[in-house]
């Protein structure tokens, strides 16, 4: 079967079909780096880590690209407010210079990658920092300009969108003056509401910007969306084949690079566009911006390991929205102890099931559909008619996909003492004599092990000395 993913673009799944025979080409939005990651960031990189995964467990060899914005998001994702690179090093009590600027640049770089790899979230070939490929978006700014998509005014260099036909086509944009009032802070020199700045001067507010650097419009620093497009095109060619990003990148930031690439190039250069939807805390979207985020260190000294962090998002469809709470992710740690425990109980095999393959291979390529591919692995370990070895294989083999690191589960010695009161607590539990069932879970901690009810049966864990 072949894979299948939704095209942000179309509106609909198409089978993918890449540029180069069996290489894919792929672009991630990654970090901008002025602050640590929250949870809510990392649910991005944990569903593009799924897709990556899924191409390679097809035999594809992926070509995968993710930027570092260092420099020139400003505070709103249009062009309004403060770098926010400069607003954190006031925050931090950092000097604003160059070297300030890179100091925090790299504390927040090496976290973020900390953090991805402790969700055992695959790095990618190359990554792309902003600050060292100015000289890049320079370029593709005058190639932009000389097509004729561009104007000047006393504080940069602008994208005319007027002048783009279709420019909202990505996003399904109305290019209503008075909606887009509310998304984009208009300036008074804007000739459109909805224009962009390609590159900004060293003037006004931006006259003290730390990063500067020469360009044809005079001293300044580039706007945010031209980096994705002049290293994206530069990595990957023109065309390649998938680029992802949140979903609150689809109506500002990727429109925005859409636009650039075809006012450069003459042409679209990405073929898929892929978008995952929002982490909600307390019904809302998770940002930094509201000031109530959570960052994975913050489960992490709750005693949550990151991998059940990333198998409560494997639960959810990337293209829905996922509300987080605490009851739902001790669930998942819950699942994934049990999976593990299970697991490691068996022999590996060196066969594995045709027949629950072709379903998890089913799941995965209809739009990376995790949750059908969980109810697969649960659906094998039920399976009585399977052995034992060929399921341990089997999980192994889909966990390329699932990215839980199976292979590291180990077996836990229960003594024949605590295996004979689990085994009559399960009878008590059974016959609804819930105080004697608890009588022997006090009895169970006290010789050094607890047990978590699941969904999937009863978990027992070592406590730690």
């Amino acid at each position: 079967m072949s894979l299948k993913l939704y095209n942000s673009l179309t509106r609909k799944k198409e089978s993918l079909k890449p540029v180069k025979g069996r290489q894919v080409s792929l672009y991630t939005c990654g970090l901008t780096v002025y602050d640590y990651a929250h949870v809510g960031n990392l649910r991005t990189y944990l569903f593009e880590d799924v897709l990556k995964r899924v191409l390679i467990y097809n035999g594809y060899k992926v070509e995968h690209v993710e930027n570092i914005t260092d420099v020139g998001h400003l505070v709103s994702d249009a062009d309004e407010g403060e770098d926010k690179m400069l607003k954190a090093l006031k925050r931090e009590g950092l000097k604003p210079t160059k070297k300030g600027l890179m100091k925090l640049a790299e504390k927040y770089t090496k976290a973020f990658i900390a953090d991805k790899e402790d969700l055992n979230i695959l790095p990618p070939k190359k990554y792309t920092k902003a600050t060292e490929h100015v000289n890049l978006m320079v370029e593709m700014i005058k190639k932009i300009e000389a097509n004729g998509f561009t104007y000047e005014t006393s504080d940069g260099l602008y994208f005319d969108t007027l002048k783009l036909e279709n420019y909202g086509q990505l996003a399904q944009l109305e290019l209503d003056p008075k909606k887009f009032q509310a998304r984009v802070a208009s300036s008074a020199e804007k000739r459109n509401p909805q224009d962009f700045a390609l590159w900004l001067k060293a003037v006004g507010p931006n006259a003290k910007h730390v990063l500067q650097w020469s360009s044809p419009w005079g001293k300044g620093f580039p706007g945010w969306h031209i980096e994705c497009s002049a290293m994206s095109s530069k990595y990957l060619g023109k065309p390649f084949d998938i680029h992802c990003g949140g979903i609150d990148h689809l109506p500002v930031h990727h429109t925005n690079e859409r636009a650039q690439n075809i006012a450069a190039f003459g042409k679209p250069i990405v073929k898929t566009w892929c978008h995952g939807d929002f982490l909600l805390f307390k019904d809302k979207k998770m940002a930094k911006s509201a000031g109530e985020f959570m960052k994975l260190g913050d489960l992490v000294k709750k005693d949550v390991d990151p991998l059940a962090y990333r198998y409560l998002h494997l639960q959810t469809h990337y293209r829905q929205k996922l509300s987080f709470s605490w009851e739902s992710l001790q669930g998942a740690a819950n699942a994934l102890a049990k999976l593990k425990s299970t697991i490691a109980e068996w022999k590996v095999g060196n066969k594995v099931s045709a027949s629950y393959e072709k379903d998890f291979s089913s799941a995965v390529n209809d739009d990376l559909n995790l949750p059908k591919a969980l109810a697969v692995v649960w659906d094998l370990i039920a399976d009585k008619k399977i052995s034992e070895e060929v399921k341990k294989k089997t999980i192994l083999k889909f966990d390329e996909v699932l990215g839980l690191d199976l292979k590291k589960s180990k077996k836990i010695i229960v003594p024949s003492e605590v295996k004979e009161l689990i085994s009559d607590r399960e009878k008590a539990r059974a016959e609804k004599d819930w105080a004697k069932a608890d009588t022997l879970r006090k009895k169970i901690t006290k010789l050094g092990f607890e047990l978590d009810d699941t969904p999937q049966g009863t978990v027992v864990k070592k406590i730690s000395s």
